[in-house]
């Protein structure tokens, strides 16, 4: 396993966080940006956090990178697919942004109940916990490259 690094770039965290975003550019300027992440998160207003989870792939999704395409998995039921396509527009349009979950090779079927799971919550916590889930997955990525 990988220790959390001391700095990283602009280009390396893009690829952790599947994007340029105000947060990776935070990120890119600390020392220790993935063990001072939250810290940065802070310092984001509510569209900044907005946009970094945007930048993350959906789940399901048919256009992912290598990455990504890796952590989800491959095939599954199909009517399990086509269930996470709704429910992810369901929640996207209930929060306004990306349904984000650590996905750690669990199944589609898995995923799916804790999507259903988290509709039930307040935009506030989603937002907070979508933000805690995608940082766990850069963190994730980088201790697994």
């Amino acid at each position: 396993m990988r220790e959390l690094p001391r700095q990283l770039s602009v280009d390396e965290l893009a690829e952790l966080f599947e994007g340029r975003t105000r947060l990776v550019k935070l990120l890119a300027q600390r020392e220790d940006p993935l063990g001072t992440a939250e810290d940065a998160i802070a310092e984001l207003d509510e569209a900044e956090k907005v946009e970094a989870l945007s930048a993350h792939p959906a789940i399901g999704a048919t256009h992912l990178s290598q990455r990504s395409a890796a952590e989800q998995g491959g095939k599954a039921d199909p009517a399990v697919v086509t269930e996470l396509a709704y429910l992810n527009q369901v929640y996207e349009e209930k929060f306004g942004f990306r349904f984000v979950v650590f996905v750690a090779g669990r199944p589609k079927a898995e995923i799916l109940e804790v999507l259903s799971g988290r509709l039930e919550r307040t935009r506030e916590e989603e937002l907070e916990t979508g933000l805690e889930e995608l940082v766990a997955i850069a963190r994730d990525r980088w201790q697994r490259s």
